[in-house]
């Protein structure tokens, strides 16, 4: 059952989606949520229908008192690696945020804070507490909407499909086209011997 950290204090809860997926960017959300609000609703995204994580996508940033959502590009992640990428969109999250938490709840068993701030790393957090999986479904709902638009400029993917992950659909047209400029060239497909490093 998905809680509440600690009513009492305001907390703030971070997540990423798109962190496995072989195009596109690591999307990377943070979101307070008022101290009384409880919505039993509210799970990890990837239990979520897309319809689902729609209506509560939009439920969120209505009752949220803050959040932020950063994409942290290709070529980012390309140039440091998928760890450090997911860090930097984390921090920029937290700096963009308007409001100061008691505490950061942080999806994942590490962290690298460029300031010093009180957080707690959650491994598999966004099936414990609410404020993860809220930062959950904000991420994800964000970066299927960008993976849609990217998939005009490349349609030849299906990225609207697939969202870049490695699906046989993906691994197939990666085979006949080649790489797209918005797949990350430092992953591997794995058990295909075929390297994304060119």
């Amino acid at each position: 059952m998905i809680k509440s950290y600690n009513e009492k204090k305001l907390i703030c809860g971070i997540d990423e989606a798109g962190r496995g997926a072989l195009a596109g960017p690591v999307t990377i959300s943070a979101v307070i949520l008022p101290k009384s609000y409880h919505n039993e609703k509210i799970k990890d995204s990837k239990r979520l229908s897309k319809k689902k994580r729609l209506e509560l996508f939009n439920e969120i940033v209505n009752v949220a008192i803050d959040f932020s959502i950063v994409n942290i590009d290709v070529q980012i992640i390309d140039e440091t690696n998928i760890l450090e990428s997911t860090f930097l969109g984390m921090n920029q999250c937290i700096n963009e945020l308007k409001i100061l938490p008691d505490i950061y709840l942080i999806d994942g068993n590490k962290f690298k804070s460029e300031k010093k701030i009180n957080y707690k790393c959650v491994v598999g957090g966004d099936n414990i507490y609410q404020s993860i999986a809220a930062a959950s479904i904000l991420a994800k709902v964000s970066r299927d909407m960008k993976m849609k638009n990217l998939n005009y400029f490349y349609p030849k993917f299906s990225f609207n499909e697939h969202k870049g992950y490695g699906t046989k659909k993906h691994i197939l047209a990666i085979n006949k086209y080649g790489l797209s400029p918005i797949h990350r060239l430092s992953f591997k497909l794995k058990g295909k011997q075929l390297s994304l490093k060119i």
